[in-house]
């Protein structure tokens, strides 16, 4: 059994979050917190990285504080494995969305009519993973034979 979580390293939770699309993005409201699922792209600029998601104008995530966490994972139960990935930064509402921005910054969204465009910046990107352990027999190996 697994008992220890192994810390991911910066480059290592960037290729996580560049081979995904989908994520989870949570901010406080007046009521507490919430967490939304969101598309979105990883965009490597020259001041580092940026966190691309496009939603609904007026939406609750387009007036959401401009602290945010975002998060990815995976977790596969039958082998007591799994990894997250965790961005907090700073929510900016993108004022350039030309054709070539749009181009680099699509997370190509798998809904219609998201039309504000939204940059996390981030202040810090963390990542820990639990290492798959010994695989479980469902029976003592010695009975196939």
């Amino acid at each position: 059994m697994n008992t220890k979580l192994t810390p991911l390293d910066r480059e290592a939770c960037l290729r996580l979050l560049s081979e995904g699309s989908v994520g989870r993005i949570a901010f406080m409201i007046d009521d507490g917190p919430i967490i939304l699922p969101v598309n979105y792209r990883l965009v490597e600029t020259a001041s580092g990285p940026l966190l691309a998601l496009r939603t609904r104008a007026g939406g609750v995530i387009d007036q959401a504080p401009t602290t945010v966490a975002f998060e990815i994972d995976s977790i596969d139960p039958a082998h007591e494995h799994g990894w997250s990935v965790l961005v907090r930064g700073e929510l900016i509402h993108a004022e350039n969305t030309s054709h070539a921005f749009q181009d680099r910054y699509d997370p190509e969204s798998w809904l219609t009519d998201r039309d504000s465009w939204l940059l996390i910046d981030p202040f810090a990107i963390t990542g820990r993973e639990l290492p798959q352990g010994d695989p479980v027999w469902p029976v003592r190996p010695g009975e196939y034979l």
